[in-house]
C-alpha cells in the first residue's frame, strides 16, 4: 500500500472543481426546474388528458355494463319474488294465478311496486298496485322492459317459461337503488382514474425530466453562456451518451458553438483589418486617403512640438478637366488614369512623403521639408513636373494630364493640421477660379475671399426670406415693326446698410455664381418665375399689356426640381396664358443630360411655353441635338453684338447665329444692342428681335408699365 498518492496540479483541480461545482448546480435544480418547465407541463398535461379521456371512455362503457348488471339482478329478484307468490291450482286461464293478498305482501315487502297479468294471449286479467307504464297489446312484439326518464321505477316482462304458468305478468320494481349504486361507482371509479393518472404522469415527468429535460437544460447552459460570449463560450463538456439521439444532439451542439466561435474570431479578425483599409485607404489607387492623411500629418505636427527646424510642406492638387475624361471616354479610363497619377507620384517623391488621394480627382502630399527640399513650392513643382513628365498611356491612347496645385506649410500656414489642409485646399480653388494649370501658394487674402464669398452666401439667403430681392424688366422688340413683344425679367438685389442712400445694388454676376455653386439658385429661381408671372398677369388685367415674359432658368433647377410641376403651378395659380411665358435656358444646360433636357422641353412645349437659348454661341452644342430640342428662339450673346462693329469675328459669328436660326426655323433675338449701328447691323443681318439700352434700361414693374404705355413705335424717337 502506498504511503502517499500524487495531487494533480491545482489549476487543473480547479478547472475540474469549476466544471463539476456547475454540473451539479444544473443537475441538482433539475427536479425543481421539471416542474417550472412549461415544455413539462404541457406534455404532462397532454398525458394526463390523454390518460382520463381513454378511462372516460373505458367508464363510459363500463357504467353502461354495471347498470345492465344492476337491473338484470332486480329483475331475477321480482321473479323469484313473484313466482312463489302464483297459485298453481288456478287452472281458468282468464283468471288471476295471484291472489289479492298475495299480491298486496308482494308490493309491500318486495322490490314489486306494481303488477299486470296478462293471458297468454295477451288478455288483460287484472292489475295490482301501482300500474306499470309498460302495456302489452302486440303479442308478436313483446318488449323485454322499460326504465323511467327519472330512474326510479323499471318494468319488466315475465314471460310463461319465466313463471312455468301459461301467463304474462309486467312487474313494476323500484330501481332507485340502481341509481345509487351507479353513482358510487363513478365515484369509485373517478378516483382510481384520478390516481393513476396522477401517478402516470408523476412517473412521466421523473422520466421526462432524467431523459429529457436535463440535456435540454445542460444544451440550453451552453447556449445562452455561447450567446454571451460568442467568441470564447466556456461550455463544459457533455455528460450524456453521444450515441443516443438527445446526447448526440448536444454533442453535435457544442461542435458547433466552438465552431461558430472560430469563425467569429476569425470574421472579426478578417472585419477589422477589412474595415480599417475601407476607414483608412483608398479602394481604387491604394493610397491613404483623407482620414488618415489628417490623422499621419497631426501625429507628425505633434511629434514635432515647438521645434522650429520641423516644417512640413502640404500639397493639394486637382487634375484639370478630369470630368471631361469620365464623360468622354468612360469611367475605365479615368479610374485607370487615377492609379497612374498615384503610383507616378509615389514612385516620384521620397520614400518619407505620404501621398493620398482625397477625393474623386484630388490628391494631397505632406513632406517633411529638410536641406534638399527647403520649400513646400518646391515640393508643388516637382508634383508638377511629375504629372508634365510624360503623357498617361490608358488603353493604347495617350492622355496629357494636367493639374492645379494648392500649397501650404507647416506651421507658417497654421498650427492645426485641418486649418492647414482646409488653407492647402483654399490656394487649389484658387488656382481652379484662375484658370488651372497653375500653383498657388496660401495667402490670407484667399481666406478671406472665401469668408467674403460665404457671408455673401449668407446674406443672400436673408434676402430671399426677408424678400429684399426684386425683378427689374428690359423690353424686347421686333426689328422690322418696331413693335414691344416681350420684356425679359432680370433679377436685382438691393442689400440695405448704414449708409446714406439706405443701401445698395448687388451685382447678379457677383451674387449669382455664388447661389449656383450653392444650389440657392432653385428657390430664388422659383421665385423669380412665381414673380414675373403674377406681374405679367398685373399688367394684362390692369393695363391691357399683353406681352411676352421671358424668365432665365438655371441648370440647377433642371436637375434639381421639377421644373414642369412647377412651372404648372404657377400658371395655374396667376391664371397667365402659358403662351405668353418664356423660358430662357443656357447651352450647357442641354449639354448635361441631353436625354432628360429634352423630355422636360417637350413637355414644357407641349404646355403652350416658348423656349429659347441664351447666351448661344458662348458655349458648345451640337447640332444634332439641337435638332432635336423644341426651341423658337435663338439668343446671340451681348458679347458678340456690342464688338460686330469693330470685331469681324464677332460679326461673323453674329451671321451665322442668324443664319443657322433661320435654316432652323427659329427666330433670332439679340441682347447688347447699345447703339443705332447696332441695330442696323442686326437688320442688314435679318435678325429678328433685339433688346438693349438702345431701347430702354431694365427698369423694375411700373416703370416698365409706363415704358410700354408711352411707347410710340418709333425706334427713331429713342436713338440716342
Amino acid at each position: 500500500m502506498h504511503l502517499y498518492h500524487r495531487k494533480e496540479p491545482l489549476v487543473k483541480q480547479d478547472h475540474k472543481k469549476s466544471r463539476l461545482s456547475l454540473f451539479q448546480n444544473t443537475f441538482s435544480s433539475s427536479p425543481a426546474q421539471i416542474w417550472k418547465s412549461r415544455i413539462s407541463w404541457r406534455i404532462t398535461l397532454a398525458a394526463f388528458l390523454t390518460i382520463l379521456t381513454v378511462q372516460a371512455a373505458i367508464l363510459n362503457f363500463e357504467l353502461k355494463t354495471f347498470e345492465q348488471e344492476r337491473l338484470d339482478q332486480l329483475r331475477e329478484v321480482g321473479r323469484s319474488a313473484l313466482t312463489p307468490a302464483i297459485d298453481p291450482s288456478v287452472r281458468d286461464l282468464l283468471s288471476s294465478p295471484v291472489s289479492d293478498a298475495h299480491a298486496d305482501r308482494l308490493i309491500s315487502t318486495t322490490a314489486i311496486n306494481g303488477l299486470t297479468v296478462y293471458s297468454s294471449q295477451l288478455d288483460l286479467i287484472k292489475i295490482y298496485g301501482e300500474p306499470p307504464a309498460l302495456q302489452l297489446t302486440d303479442r308478436y312484439n313483446i318488449p323485454e322492459s322499460r326504465r323511467s326518464p327519472d330512474g326510479r321505477t323499471y318494468d319488466v316482462v315475465f314471460r310463461s317459461n319465466d313463471l312455468n304458468r301459461p301467463f304474462i305478468m309486467v312487474a313494476r320494481l323500484d330501481s332507485s337503488s340502481v341509481q345509487t349504486q351507479m353513482i358510487g361507482f363513478v365515484r369509485q371509479t373517478i378516483q382510481i382514474m384520478l390516481l393513476m393518472s396522477a401517478f402516470v404522469t408523476s412517473v412521466l415527468m421523473l422520466a421526462m425530466g432524467r431523459w429529457l429535460l436535463e440535456p435540454i437544460l445542460f444544451m440550453r447552459g451552453n447556449l445562452l453562456e455561447a450567446s454571451r460570449n460568442p467568441e470564447n463560450p466556456s461550455i463544459q463538456d457533455s455528460p450524456f451518451d453521444a450515441h443516443d439521439e438527445i446526447g448526440g444532439t448536444i454533442a453535435l451542439t457544442q461542435a458547433l458553438i466552438r465552431q461558430n466561435a472560430e469563425n467569429i474570431q476569425q470574421i472579426k479578425s478578417s472585419a477589422e483589418n477589412k474595415i480599417h483599409k475601407l476607414a483608412y485607404y483608398d479602394t481604387l489607387t491604394g493610397l491613404p486617403n483623407r482620414t488618415l492623411f489628417l490623422q499621419t500629418l497631426t501625429e507628425k505636427m505633434r511629434a514635432a512640438g515647438d521645434s522650429e527646424l520641423e516644417r512640413f510642406a502640404i500639397v493639394t492638387m486637382d487634375l484639370d478637366h478630369f470630368k471631361d475624361i469620365n464623360d468622354s471616354m468612360g469611367h475605365n479610363v479615368g479610374d485607370a488614369i487615377l492609379r497612374a497619377v498615384g503610383k507616378r507620384l509615389r514612385a516620384a517623391l521620397p520614400e518619407r512623403a505620404m501621398v493620398s488621394r482625397t477625393g474623386e480627382d484630388e490628391f494631397a502630399v505632406t513632406l517633411k521639408l529638410d536641406e534638399d527640399i527647403k520649400t513646400a513650392r518646391m515640393v508643388a513643382e516637382k508634383i508638377v513636373q511629375v504629372i508634365r513628365s510624360e503623357p498617361f498611356r490608358v488603353f493604347s491612347e495617350d492622355f496629357q494630364v494636367r493639374v492645379s496645385v494648392g500649397v501650404a506649410t507647416f506651421p507658417d500656414d497654421g498650427l492645426d493640421p485641418d486649418h492647414v489642409l482646409k488653407n492647402a485646399d483654399i490656394a487649389l480653388n484658387r488656382a481652379k477660379e484662375d484658370g488651372r494649370d497653375m500653383i498657388k501658394e496660401y495667402s490670407e487674402d484667399f481666406d478671406r475671399a472665401v469668408q467674403q464669398r460665404f457671408q455673401l452666401l449668407r446674406d443672400l439667403r436673408d434676402a430671399l426670406e426677408r424678400k429684399q430681392l426684386d425683378l427689374y424688366y428690359q423690353p424686347q422688340l421686333d426689328l422690322t415693326t418696331g413693335r414691344i413683344i416681350g420684356a425679359e425679367a432680370l433679377l436685382r438685389w438691393w442689400k440695405p446698410n448704414n449708409s446714406k442712400e439706405g443701401g445698395t445694388f448687388i451685382s447678379p454676376a457677383e451674387f449669382i455664381p455664388v447661389a449656383e455653386q450653392s444650389g440657392l439658385i432653385v428657390p430664388i429661381g422659383e421665385w423669380v418665375l412665381s414673380t414675373a408671372c403674377a406681374e405679367a398677369k398685373s399688367w394684362e388685367d390692369l393695363h391691357d399689356i399683353n406681352i411676352r415674359i421671358a424668365v432665365n432658368v438655371s441648370a440647377a433647377q433642371f436637375s434639381q426640381s421639377d421644373l414642369v410641376l412647377h412651372v404648372e403651378r404657377v400658371i395655374a395659380h396667376t391664371g397667365l396664358d402659358p403662351r405668353r411665358l418664356e423660358l430662357e435656358v443656357t447651352e450647357s444646360v442641354f449639354m448635361d443630360d441631353v436625354r432628360h433636357t429634352i423630355e422636360t422641353l417637350k413637355r414644357l412645349h407641349e404646355f403652350g411655353l416658348e423656349l429659347a437659348i441664351d447666351d448661344f454661341g458662348t458655349g458648345y452644342s451640337s447640332l444634332s441635338y439641337l435638332r432635336q430640342f423644341p426651341i423658337d428662339r435663338l439668343k446671340i450673346d451681348q458679347s458678340f453684338i456690342r464688338n460686330a462693329l469693330n470685331n469681324s469675328d464677332d460679326a461673323s459669328i453674329a451671321r451665322t447665329i442668324v443664319g443657322l436660326g433661320h435654316s432652323l426655323n427659329l427666330k433670332v433675338i439679340a441682347e447688347g444692342v447699345e447703339t443705332k449701328e447696332h441695330e442696323t447691323f442686326l437688320l442688314a443681318e435679318g435678325c429678328d428681335e433685339a433688346q438693349g439700352y438702345r431701347y430702354c434700361r431694365p427698369v423694375p414693374s411700373d416703370q416698365m408699365v409706363e415704358f410700354v404705355k408711352n411707347y410710340n413705335g418709333k425706334l427713331s424717337s429713342f436713338d440716342r
